[in-house]
C-alpha cells in the first residue's frame, strides 16, 4: 500500500507536469497503483465480504491498464488514427465489460465461479477463487493488449537510432517483467501461500523505476513522434541505412524518388531498393560523404543525392544518410535565367550598335545634304552641279529612309512592345506594291524584279509588319545580287499556310552568318557595289514573322544565291 501511494503521487505529478504522450504512460501507472493499493487492502481484510468489496476497486486498474498501455504505444510510435472512435471503442469495450462482470458477479458467476476464504497454511486469511469462463476472456485480452503494445514498440524501433532503442528496451522490459510474474501466478508456478498474486508488486517496482527515470534523467524528452514530424516536414527525401545496408528510418518524401515506392520500408535492403540503380549501389562499396546527380531510370528528372556518414563517439561508421533533392525545377529556372541574361546582353549590344548607327550612318548622309544645300546657297556650287549630284544624293537618302524606318520599327517593337494587329489582306497586292517601290533601285543595278505567275492569296497577319518584312528581304536581295541578274518573287499555298519566297542569284550567305540569322544575332556585310548595311533588317524580319505566328526558312549557297521563304497563316 505504501509503494502504491508513492507511485500514485509520482504518476499524478508526471501526468500534470509533462505532455499528453507521457500522460498516457502515467495513466497506466496510476491504474496499476489502484490495483496495488486496493490489493493491499484486500490482503489486510479478514472477511470474505470485505475482500470482495476491495476487488471491485482493484478491477478499475486491472481492467483498464492493458487498454491504456496499448493506446500509449500507438501514440508513442506515431499511429495517426489512434484517436478515431473505432480504435478507442474497440480498445476499451472489453475492459469496461470486465469491470461490469466483476461488480455483478453474484448474479451470474461468469468471472469468479466460486470465492472462499483460505485460512489453513496462512498467517492471515486469503481470498481463494475458482475461475469462471469470462475470467479466461479477461486474461487473454490483457495478455494480448500488453503483447500487442510491446510488438508495436519493437517493430517501430528495432532499426532506429540508439536513443530510441534504449527507451524502447526499457519500456519493453518494464512491461514484460510483471507479465512474467502474472504468468507464474496464473499457472500456479509461483504463488506465495497458494493464492497471493505478485503481479501488482512487480508492476509497482517497474513503474517506480520508470517514473524516477522520467523525472531525473529526462526519459522520453526527445520523443520519436517529434522526430517523425521533423522528418515529414523536410522537403528532401531522407533514407537512413545502418552498417548492414538495411533501412532504419525514412520519410514519405523519399518514395517519390524510387521507381517502386513499396520497396522502401523499415528493414529493407539497399540492394532491393536500388536494384535498377547500379550507381547508387556502388556507394556502399566505398561509403564516403559525397554529392552526386543522376536521372532515375524511366524519368526525365534530375536528382541530387547527398550522402552523409553516421559515426559513433569513436568515429566508427554506423550507417549512411541519403538526402534526395529534385533539381529539375531549379535547373529549368537556371536555364531560363541564363537565356534571359543572354537575350538581355544581345539587346544591349544591339542597342549600343544602333546608337552607333544613328551617330554615323544616319548623321553622315543628313549632314552631307545639309552642307550641300548650304554650299549651293552661298554660291560655292552652281545649280547645274547640284542637279548632277541629285541622283547620288537621292540614292543615299533612300538608304537613309530604309534605315530610319527600320530604326523606328525596332524602337516600337522593343521599347513600347508593339502590338500585332492581325487582319485579312491579299499578300500578292502587297508584293506588287513593294516591286514598284524598289524597281528604280533594282534598275540602277540592271537587276530585274520578277513576280512569278500567282493568284490573289489572302493571309491573316499584321499588314505593316509584313510590308516591312517584304521590303527588307527584297532590298537585301537587290543589294547582294550581281548586275544583270534577277530577283524572283513567288507565292503558293502549302496546307494552311501561304509560302512567299524571294530568290536571288547573288553572293549568297556563309554558314556562319546563316547561324547568326537563326540565333537572332545582328551582323552586317557590304553589298556587291559596297552598299553599307546595319544588320537590323534581318533581326526585324525574324522577329516580325515570329509575332505573326509564321516561320522563316533560308536556303543559300555562297556565290550561287539565296532563297528566303516566309510561311504565314492563310485566311479561312
Amino acid at each position: 500500500m505504501l509503494t502504491s501511494l508513492v507511485v500514485m503521487v509520482l504518476s499524478i505529478y508526471i501526468a500534470l507536469s509533462l505532455d499528453q504522450l507521457i500522460r498516457w504512460l502515467a495513466t497506466t501507472m496510476i491504474l496499476i497503483t489502484v490495483w496495488g493499493f486496493f490489493y493491499g487492502l484486500e490482503l489486510a481484510s479478514t472477511s470474505l465480504d470485505q475482500m470482495l468489496h476491495w476487488i471491485h476497486f482493484e478491477y478499475i486498474g486491472i481492467s483498464f491498464a492493458p487498454a491504456v498501455w496499448l493506446i500509449f504505444t500507438l501514440r508513442y510510435t506515431g499511429y495517426r488514427n489512434w484517436a478515431k472512435p473505432v480504435v478507442i471503442i474497440g480498445t476499451f469495450t472489453i475492459p469496461a465489460l470486465t469491470l461490469f462482470m466483476v461488480i455483478s458477479n453474484d448474479l451470474h458467476h461468469l468471472h469468479y465461479a466460486k470465492t472462499f476464504l483460505v485460512t489453513e497454511g496462512s498467517p492471515f486469511p486469503i481470498l481463494g477463487i475458482e475461475r469462471g469462463p469470462y475470467y479466461i476472456i479477461h486474461v487473454i485480452y490483457s495478455y494480448l493488449a500488453f503483447l500487442l503494445g510491446t510488438i508495436i514498440l519493437w517493430r517501430r524501433f528495432q532499426f532506429s537510432d540508439p536513443l530510441y532503442k534504449n527507451q524502447t528496451r526499457l519500456l519493453i522490459v518494464g512491461g514484460l517483467f510483471p507479465l512474467v510474474f502474472n504468468f507464474f501466478y496464473q499457472t500456479g508456478l509461483i504463488s506465495p501461500l497458494g493464492f497471493i498474486d505478485l503481479t501488482p508488486f512487480a508492476f509497482l517496482a517497474t513503474y517506480l523505476i520508470l517514473g524516477l527515470a522520467i523525472l531525473k534523467y529526462g526519459l522520453f524528452s526527445i520523443k520519436p513522434i517529434a522526430h517523425s514530424k521533423i522528418m515529414e516536414s523536410l522537403t528532401k527525401g531522407v533514407l537512413v541505412f545502418n552498417i548492414h545496408q538495411r533501412v532504419i528510418d525514412f520519410n514519405s518524401k523519399v518514395k517519390s524518388f524510387c521507381k517502386d515506392p513499396q520497396k522502401i520500408r523499415i528493414g529493407a535492403q539497399a540492394e532491393e531498393i536500388f536494384k535498377s540503380e547500379e550507381s547508387l549501389l556502388r556507394i556502399f562499396e566505398n561509403p564516403i560523404e559525397q554529392i552526386l546527380t543522376f536521372k532515375p531510370e524511366g524519368s526525365d528528372r534530375t536528382v541530387r543525392l547527398e550522402v552523409m556518414q553516421i559515426n559513433d563517439k569513436n568515429s566508427e561508421q554506423m550507417g549512411l544518410i541519403f538526402l534526395f533533392d529534385d533539381l529539375t525545377e531549379e535547373l529549368e529556372t537556371t536555364e531560363k535565367l541564363r537565356k534571359q541574361t543572354e537575350d538581355l546582353q544581345k539587346l544591349n549590344d544591339l542597342k549600343d550598335k544602333f546608337f552607333s548607327i544613328i551617330s554615323h550612318d544616319l548623321k553622315g548622309p543628313i549632314f552631307g545634304v545639309k552642307e550641300l544645300i548650304h554650299m549651293t546657297q552661298i554660291g560655292m556650287i552652281s545649280k547645274e552641279e547640284l542637279l548632277e549630284m541629285l541622283p547620288e544624293v537621292s540614292k543615299n537618302m533612300e538608304q537613309v529612309a530604309i534605315l530610319l524606318e527600320n530604326l523606328l520599327a525596332w524602337a516600337s517593337s522593343q521599347i513600347r512592345k508593339e502590338q500585332v494587329e492581325i487582319q485579312e489582306f491579299d499578300i500578292l497586292q502587297l508584293i506588287e506594291q513593294q516591286k514598284k517601290l524598289l524597281d528604280r533601285i533594282a534598275n540602277e543595278k540592271q537587276i530585274e524584279i520578277k513576280i512569278q505567275e500567282s493568284e490573289p492569296t489572302f493571309i491573316m497577319a499584321d499588314r505593316n509588319m509584313t510590308d516591312l518584312v517584304l521590303r527588307n528581304l527584297i532590298n537585301n536581295s537587290i543589294k547582294f545580287s550581281k548586275p544583270g541578274s534577277k530577283v524572283l518573287l513567288s507565292i503558293e499555298k502549302v496546307n494552311e499556310e501561304a509560302k512567299i519566297c524571294i530568290q536571288d542569284f547573288g553572293t549568297g550567305i556563309s554558314p556562319e552568318n546563316l547561324q547568326k540569322i537563326e540565333e537572332g544575332v545582328s551582323f552586317t556585310t557590304r553589298g556587291v557595289n559596297y552598299e553599307s548595311g546595319t544588320g537590323l533588317g534581318l533581326v526585324l524580319v525574324r522577329e516580325y514573322i515570329s509575332k505573326n505566328k509564321g516561320r522563316l526558312e533560308i536556303e543559300s549557297k555562297v556565290q550561287v544565291g539565296t532563297t528566303f521563304c516566309i510561311f504565314l497563316p492563310l485566311a479561312k
